[in-house]
């Protein structure tokens, strides 16, 4: 799927993406630059795990980035930079404050941010405590063209990891409830928005919190689950060492309305070898035609 995006084949090609917008999803394991004393927080990123991201991200060449766990604001500011000295100008971003305070969503785009409608308020009741959605919901609307927006919410619900005082698949349940919710505002409002859903899910296609976001099929606003996969035809978007697991957690979804404007052909999950050199996810890329198609 994805071969004739990277590598000398696409220069083969005779501009086989003229006209379409690339989108990359990408779980960077921890962009954080400085050593934290919050509790639980991880070890700076590492100058060769950087260096192999960026090496994937000049081949994916996104024209609109969205990350999970990236550290603070000066942090994004840095990958701002090191991304615009591999060729990759991203000038506008989001970053979001959740409860988590190590672990954040963010976003770059080389096209304007028109609306930021992220949430980092919404509370769930769980054992007699409203607990927050830990890292929030990323929610902004960028113009690719005068008369064409897109609306993208990024998502890293709760790990699996557990914790002290609750069950940790409750809590991604009930955050994934509170997507569903935030969802159902937006479509309610606007149903003919241009909307795409990803980020790491924390869970695979099956469980609940992943199906309550995606919404039942064939109502109205449902979402469309976008059938990525690498070369090989593999789907798996990420590698827990301890257990030797292999799993797909990471997803994107389409509204209705932007569906028609996906080019499933130019869009799959990063394909080459070096992968886990940069982190232990692998980024989906997703290509669109910023022209809005009617609705099959």
């Amino acid at each position: 799927m994805a071969a004739c995006l990277l590598g000398g084949a696409m220069a083969a090609e005779t501009s086989p993406d003229a006209g379409l917008v690339r989108f990359v999803a990408y779980n960077l394991h921890n962009y954080t630059l400085q050593s934290s004393t919050e509790r639980n927080a991880s070890p700076p990123k590492s100058e060769r795990e950087i260096l192999q991201m960026l090496k994937i991200l000049a081949e994916l060449k996104p024209d609109i980035l969205g990350v999970c766990e990236m550290g603070s604001e000066e942090d994004l500011a840095d990958l701002q930079r090191r991304l615009e000295a591999v060729g990759l100008f991203l000038p506008h971003r989001e970053w979001v404050q959740g409860a988590d305070p190590s672990r954040h969503l963010a976003l770059l785009s080389r096209f304007p941010i028109t609306a930021r409608q992220s949430r980092t308020d919404l509370r769930y009741p769980l054992d007699q405590v409203m607990r927050p959605i830990q890292r929030g919901i990323l929610d902004v609307t960028v113009q690719i063209e005068p008369n064409y927006s897109l609306r993208l919410l990024g998502l890293h619900l709760k790990s699996r990891r557990e914790v002290e005082d609750a069950e940790q698949a409750l809590m991604r349940r009930h955050e994934a409830h509170l997507v569903r919710l935030h969802l159902n505002e937006i479509l309610n409002a606007a149903p003919k928005t241009n909307l795409l859903v990803y980020g790491d899910c924390n869970e695979s296609k099956e469980e609940p919190g992943l199906r309550e976001i995606k919404g039942a099929a064939g109502q109205p606003n449902a979402l469309r689950e976008l059938p990525l996969a690498d070369d090989a035809g593999e789907k798996w978007t990420y590698y827990y060492e301890p257990a030797d697991e292999y799993s797909r957690i990471d997803f994107t979804f389409a509204s209705a309305e932007l569906m028609p404007e996906v080019i499933l052909k130019r869009s799959g999950i990063y394909p080459g070898h070096d992968w886990s050199e940069a982190s232990d996810h692998r980024p989906l890329f997703v290509s669109l035609r910023p022209v809005d198609q009617p609705a099959p």
